[in-house]
């Protein structure tokens, strides 16, 4: 599957952070969000009940990151990504970006950033012994292993 949707820099303030300052004041926080999903739908027939509305999707996710406190953005990343694959039944995976270009770092730096990807795990049938008369049941809503995309090749 390599149909996406994608996201990209959704500006949201929130309250982040280890530190008291971080959670007292709030920063800025940019966010990527990268949505795969059939949509051949979609592209014949050119409505928005075929696919994922990039829209909804943005003030969602801008509600969870300016929402409630974490102290690390690995847990915004994860709590976004989670959310959204619940969200959203017909996505295949999602992965999702938190950028924090604030950071309390003493050295310069461009930025910070914790991604987090989440798949739909395929239900595997239960392995039984084959019967002589009838074909081995598998479960109707598993999603092919092949479905759920390889993670992006990253520089070595």
């Amino acid at each position: 599957m390599s149909d996406r949707i994608t996201l990209s820099g959704l500006r949201v303030f929130g309250r982040h952070g280890v530190f008291d300052h971080e959670r007292a004041d709030g920063q800025e926080f940019l966010v990527d969000v990268t949505a795969w999903m059939e949509l051949d739908a979609a592209a014949a027939s050119d409505d928005l009940v075929d696919t994922l509305d990039y829209g909804v999707l943005a003030h969602r996710v801008a509600d969870l990151v300016g929402g409630e406190p974490c102290r690390l953005i690995e847990a915004v990343a994860g709590r976004v990504a989670e959310d959204v694959l619940a969200f959203e039944p017909r996505l295949y995976a999602v992965e999702v970006t938190v950028h924090k270009p604030s950071a309390p770092i003493d050295l310069p730096f461009a930025d910070v950033a914790v991604t987090a990807r989440r798949h739909r795990e395929a239900t595997a049938p239960a392995v039984t012994a084959p019967a002589a008369t009838a074909p081995a049941a598998t479960a109707p809503d598993a999603v092919p292993p092949a479905a759920v995309p390889p993670a992006p090749d990253r520089p070595r």
